[in-house]
C-alpha cells in the first residue's frame, strides 16, 4: 500500500508527439517527454523510497540530505504534467487569446493582454541558466502574477498557484531553435491552450 501512494507516473500524453509541430518539433517532444520527463519520475520515486526506508530508521541526516533530490525531481513532474495540459496543436484550440474572467483580470493586472505578453516574455527570456516562466495566482492577494523559477523549483515555492508555465531548460528547443531562446518563446504563444488555463485558473480562484 506504501509502495503505491509514493509510485508517481508519467502522464499520458494528451496530443501526438508531431501535434504541436511547426513551433515544437516531434523530435523533441519525444526526448523531452521519454527521456526528460521519464527521469525526473522514475528518480523522484527512488527518492521517496529511499526517504521512507530512511524515515524508518529514524535517519533524520539522510531524510534531510535526500530534500534536494525530492525536490528537484518531484518539481519537475509537477512542471511538465502542467506544461503538457496548456499547450495545444493550433487545429484543436493552441493559440489566440484568453477568455472570460481570466481576460478581464490580465487587464485589471498587467493593462492589456499585449503589456502581459511583453512582461512575460521578457522575463522568461531573460532567465539565466535553466528554469520555468510563469502566471501564476496569489490567492491571498487575488492577483496574477508573472514568476521565474530557477531549474524545477515549482511555482508553489512562491506562494503562488501555477496557471501557464513555459520551460527554457534547454532540452525543451534546443534542438530545433539551437541558442535562439527568445525566437521559441515568441512561437510558444501559438499553441498556449487558453481554454485549459481558464480551466486552471477558475479552480485557483475557487
Amino acid at each position: 500500500m506504501q509502495e503505491q501512494k509514493t509510485s508517481y507516473q508519467l502522464p499520458e500524453l494528451p496530443y501526438d508527439f508531431n501535434a504541436l509541430e511547426p513551433v515544437i518539433s516531434a523530435e523533441i517532444m519525444d526526448l523531452h517527454y521519454n527521456k526528460h520527463h521519464k527521469a525526473y519520475v522514475t528518480n523522484l520515486n527512488t527518492a521517496l523510497e529511499k526517504y521512507h526506508e530512511a524515515e524508518t530508521k529514524n535517519d533524520v541526516a539522510q531524510m534531510i540530505a535526500l530534500q534536494s533530490a525530492i525536490k528537484f525531481n518531484g518539481g519537475g513532474h509537477i512542471n511538465h504534467s502542467i506544461f503538457w495540459t496548456i499547450l495545444g496543436p493550433i487545429s484543436k484550440g493552441g493559440g489566440g487569446v484568453p477568455q472570460g474572467e481570466l481576460a478581464k483580470m490580465i487587464d485589471r493586472d498587467f493593462g492589456s493582454f499585449d503589456a502581459f505578453k511583453e512582461k512575460f516574455t521578457t522575463a522568461t527570456v531573460g532567465i539565466q541558466g535553466s528554469g520555468w516562466g510563469w502566471l501564476g495566482y496569489h490567492k491571498g492577494l487575488k492577483q496574477l502574477e508573472i514568476a521565474i523559477c530557477p531549474n524545477q523549483d515549482p511555482l508553489s515555492t512562491n506562494s503562488l498557484v501555477p496557471l501557464m508555465g513555459v520551460d527554457v531548460w534547454e532540452h525543451a528547443y534546443y534542438l530545433q531553435y539551437k541558442n535562439m531562446r527568445a525566437e521559441y518563446v515568441k512561437n510558444i504563444w501559438q499553441i498556449l491552450h487558453w481554454k485549459h488555463i481558464e480551466e486552471r485558473f477558475a479552480k485557483a480562484n475557487i
